[in-house]
């Protein structure tokens, strides 16, 4: 983060500045080990608009997310004694709330096994506080959707995707746990049916950045996704495979809601 302090002067008087572009609404904690970079980050975020708690380890971030509601959690990768990823994962087990991953390694094996796990993008330090904040505002959109009109449903074979509720639930009642990739991929999806998606088209829906064009997180998302709406995931038939193309979701969607 050396490079972040360094020009702490110059990028708290841009925040200052950036008043007349607020985001409201949106709760965020930052999570990271270093009080100067937390302390940095927070000043930023507020004087963007956002309500923010700053959290030193996982334990104090599960404590906050018990608490109270979180739009999105910005979490450094490097703990100390923590390992981000395995926060990551834990937050995963049963919370959809977007991550923005803060990591000081230019492996790229971090970077796709953090997006693998639900992160919803990252970035590599030291960066600029307002691309921090682009990013940020980006994800929160991704994640609202647009705000779809109320009562906004889609349905296919045995299953209702609630836009609104951000929930996914079978005919005989039973609830799907998705992370925010999946339900944005399976919206993504209900919204084309019958249209082939390239890769590039789910990278840019999802995550509005580049990717590595080896990068396979697409495909492991697919295959988390397939898991848990299709009958037998190894012969899917919602979710097909196009070779040479991308994907189809080849269900029957009807669309409820004004």
């Amino acid at each position: 983060m050396r490079g972040l302090r360094q020009q702490k002067s110059r990028r708290a008087t841009w925040c200052k500045k950036s008043l007349e572009t607020r985001v409201s609404a949106g709760h965020i904690v930052v999570v990271d080990d270093d009080l100067k970079v937390r302390t940095l980050l927070r000043r930023c975020l507020e004087g963007e608009g956002f309500s923010v708690t700053e959290a030193k380890d996982g334990r104090e971030l599960l404590t906050c997310l018990d608490r109270q509601p979180v739009h999105l959690i910005t979490l450094d990768l490097n703990l100390g004694k923590e390992n981000g990823l395995d926060l990551a994962r834990e937050i995963r087990k049963d919370r959809s709330i977007p991550i923005i991953m803060l990591t000081g390694k230019s492996d790229a094996i971090d970077r796709v096994v953090g997006l693998e796990l639900g992160a919803d993008d990252y970035l590599v330090k030291p960066f600029e506080l307002r691309e921090l904040v682009a990013r940020i505002r980006a994800v929160l959109r991704r994640s609202a959707v647009a705000a779809p009109p109320a009562g906004h449903v889609y349905t296919f074979e045995a299953w209702s995707l609630d836009i609104n509720r951000r929930s996914l639930k079978r005919n005989d009642g039973i609830d799907a746990e998705l992370t925010t990739s999946e339900f944005n991929l399976l919206q993504a999806f209900a919204q084309r049916p019958h249209r082939v998606l390239t890769r590039d088209d789910i990278m840019d829906l999802l995550k509005g950045h580049d990717w590595s064009p080896l990068d396979r997180s697409v495909d492991n998302l697919i295959a988390r996704l397939r898991k848990k709406i299709e009958t037998d995931p190894e012969r899917p038939s919602l979710i097909k495979t196009v070779r040479g193309a991308g994907y189809m979701f080849t269900a029957d969607v009807s669309r409820h809601g004004s």
